[in-house]
């Protein structure tokens, strides 16, 4: 089943979606040498205790996870959704999304890095929370009325799911044996890195292995 904030069961706990995330954001680096061309990434050093997870597609769609010591907040803005801020003038979120969030995120909403207001969609859970939490919204009668099933399947934890996805974004065959070895967190080696990507080596991914915080 596809993950959004209607089907909230479907999205990972907090240290797997951590895990995923970091996945995620080595096979980027090792596929896309430069930062500016990726679509996923992390950086485990984002403040004292907290790290952001993030995805962009340069078409204007967003996503970025923040993980702090009181649980998780995801934040999503599928731009063309009916649910867009933009859908009025001026701007406004849609009713509810901030509904019952909690105060011990308010430093989320207080960082103007995470652009609040550019949201369609907002998932939350603490670490004391059974489960994911949303607003108390009324969406709208559409099928993916805030982009959340458009952006979010990919942290499913299917190794797959992000091969298919590569193989078209990149327009070449991926090797699943080295995403599986990456999505299971096992040492990177050099004949991993050059399953992925004959151009990079594991000197190259000094940098960007130290801004994910892979392996640890």
């Amino acid at each position: 089943m596809t993950i959004s904030t209607k089907t909230l069961l479907q999205l990972p706990d907090i240290p797997t979606l951590r895990n995923i995330s970091q996945s995620l954001a080595v096979l980027d680096a090792i596929l896309s040498p430069i930062w500016e061309n990726r679509y996923y990434s992390f950086n485990v050093h984002w403040a004292a205790q907290q790290a952001v997870a993030s995805m962009r597609n340069g078409e204007g769609d967003s996503y970025l996870v923040w993980f702090s010591p009181g649980g998780a907040v995801l934040k999503g803005f599928a731009h063309e959704s009916p649910m867009s801020p933009y859908r009025a003038k001026p701007p406004q979120i849609w009713p509810g999304i901030w509904d019952g969030f909690p105060s011990l995120f308010n430093d989320f909403l207080s960082e103007p890095a995470f652009i609040s207001e550019e949201t369609t969609f907002c998932i939350w859970r603490t670490f004391n929370d059974i489960g994911w939490q949303i607003g108390a919204i009324q969406f709208p009668n559409e099928q993916d009325p805030d982009g959340s099933a458009g952006l979010l399947n990919i942290l499913n934890g299917n190794p797959q799911t992000y091969q298919q996805w590569a193989e078209s974004y990149y327009e070449k065959s991926i090797s699943l044996s080295a995403i599986n070895h990456i999505y299971d967190h096992r040492p990177l080696t050099e004949p991993i890195v050059t399953a992925l990507n004959p151009s990079v080596s594991i000197q190259d991914l000094t940098s960007p292995l130290a801004e994910i915080g892979y392996g640890t």
